[in-house]
């Protein structure tokens, strides 16, 4: 796949992001089938988007969700600006494209984490840590989830279904807490749909933060100082339906809502 046509797929891509609109499949010949390429058109559409990156989404960290992914390994995706929203937060379902709610633990950094030779700590990115948040992430995709539904890496090139973060209140003292074995639930219109921990599905929030600084430093973009990183699901995904409002309660470390109006 040659530079032509990575640009071809990255001005696609970016202009299904600004119309707000899927389409139906891709021509193969837009997809290979290494990830890096996939990364590279993902920084392409940011060219072409001339948007702020504001934060980052992550995803699939362990077996059960990579197979639901499609993927043998993390994977992530850029946040733009301004789709970091404080919670309460709506947003219209007829605008969203193939939404998915997902609870999640939101990271801000306090300082740079730059591209460098040696990998990250967690102690080091935990140092660099400014808050951490409850969250939702509002998935979207710009593919319609039907027979002709592209490859990962197609996926990976659209951002890893980034769409919008919900993020409510700093915890207090994250550090000394106990959050990765914090019980979370998500509730829609009142009743209870999912419950999980960070120890379950992430190990802690900080684990997936520095697989990112790392695989980010690896590829020379590096994390900066003000972002928000969503650090992965907790409860699975679900398909949400206009007028459905979601509650993600962390119980002693606050709530958030997101509706979809």
């Amino acid at each position: 796949m040659d530079i032509a046509r990575q640009r071809e797929l990255a001005r696609l891509l970016a202009t299904l992001r600004r119309d707000g609109r899927q389409q139906s499949g891709l021509d193969p010949g837009l997809v290979r089938p290494d990830k890096d390429t996939a990364y590279r058109v993902a920084r392409m559409v940011e060219d072409e988007l001339s948007r702020p990156v504001a934060g980052w989404k992550i995803a699939a960290m362990k077996a059960g969700l990579q197979a639901q992914l499609r993927t043998d390994s993390p994977i992530y995706g850029r946040v733009f600006a301004p789709q970091i929203r404080e919670a309460p937060a709506s947003v219209a379902h007829a605008q969203q494209c193939s939404p998915i709610p997902e609870v999640e633990y939101q990271a801000r950094l306090g300082a740079d984490l730059p591209p460098r030779d040696r990998p990250y700590t967690v102690d080091e990115v935990t140092e660099a840590v400014a808050s951490l948040h409850p969250g939702i992430e509002l998935a979207e995709c710009r593919f319609v989830h039907d027979a002709a539904f592209p490859p990962l890496n197609a996926i990976l090139a659209d951002g890893a279904g980034a769409g919008s973060i919900v993020y409510g209140p700093a915890i207090a003292d994250w550090r000394t807490r106990d959050v990765a074995g914090q019980e979370v639930t998500l509730s829609c219109n009142g009743a209870l749909r999912r419950k999980g921990t960070a120890a379950e599905a992430l190990d802690h929030p900080l684990v997936p933060l520095t697989w990112l600084a790392n695989e980010l430093s690896r590829t020379g973009i590096g994390l900066k100082a003000g972002q928000l990183i969503s650090t992965g699901t907790l409860t699975g995904m679900l398909r949400p339906k206009p007028g459905e409002t979601y509650v993600a309660d962390f119980g002693p470390f606050g709530s958030v809502t997101a509706s979809y109006v």
